[in-house]
C-alpha cells in the first residue's frame, strides 16, 4: 500500500501508478446483494439458469458493481493521509470494457494522474483500471475525481 502522506507527497506523486490490488473473486452471492440493492434483478445478473444460455454463458456482474467496487480496491493500493478529508468530486470517465462473468476475479490498478492546487486544497484525478484474472482486457476503466480537503476549508 502507498502513502501520500501531505500535499507535496500528493503532488509529486502526479503521473505515477500507485499500485495494484489484491484478486478478488466476484460471487454470485456478491451480484445477488448488489440486485437487491439496487433493484436491478436483470436475469443476466440472477438467473443462472436463464443466463447459461444467454450471451455470456453465465450470470455476469453489474457493470455498477464493478465501479462501485472503486473503494474497497482502491483503500488497498493507496491512502491519502494526514489531516485531510477525502470527497468524491465525479467521474470523467467510465467504460465497461469487458463483461465480468461469475466467478472471476477482479483486481484494480490505479494511476494518479493529475493533482491541481485549489482554494480547498488539491483536486486529485486518478484512473482505475480493473482487471479479469486471465483477461487481456479489463472489466472498467474510470476516471475519477476527487477532492482532498484540508480541516481548515472542508466547506464546498
Amino acid at each position: 500500500m502507498r502513502i501520500l502522506n501531505d500535499h507535496v507527497e500528493i503532488a509529486a506523486a502526479a503521473g505515477e501508478e500507485l499500485g495494484v490490488s489484491e484478486w478478488v473473486q466476484i460471487t454470485q452471492e456478491r451480484i445477488d446483494m448488489f440486485a437487491d440493492a439496487t433493484g436491478d434483478r436483470q436475469w443476466i445478473h440472477v438467473d443462472p439458469e436463464r443466463a447459461a444460455e444467454g450471451p455470456f454463458g453465465a450470470t455476469i456482474a453489474h457493470g455498477y458493481l464493478t465501479l462501485s467496487m472503486l473503494p474497497f480496491l482502491g483503500a488497498q493500493v493507496f491512502a491519502f493521509a494526514g489531516d485531510v478529508a477525502r470527497v468524491n468530486y465525479g467521474l470523467n470517465k467510465v467504460r465497461f470494457v469487458s463483461p465480468v462473468r461469475v466467478g472471476s476475479k477482479v483486481r484494480c490498478r490505479v494511476d494518479l494522474l493529475e493533482v491541481v492546487e485549489i482554494e480547498k486544497g488539491q483536486r486529485a484525478t486518478l484512473r482505475h483500471t480493473v482487471e479479469i484474472k486471465g483477461s487481456d482486457k479489463p472489466a472498467c476503466v474510470a476516471e475519477t475525481v476527487t477532492l482532498l480537503m484540508s480541516r481548515d476549508t472542508m466547506t464546498l
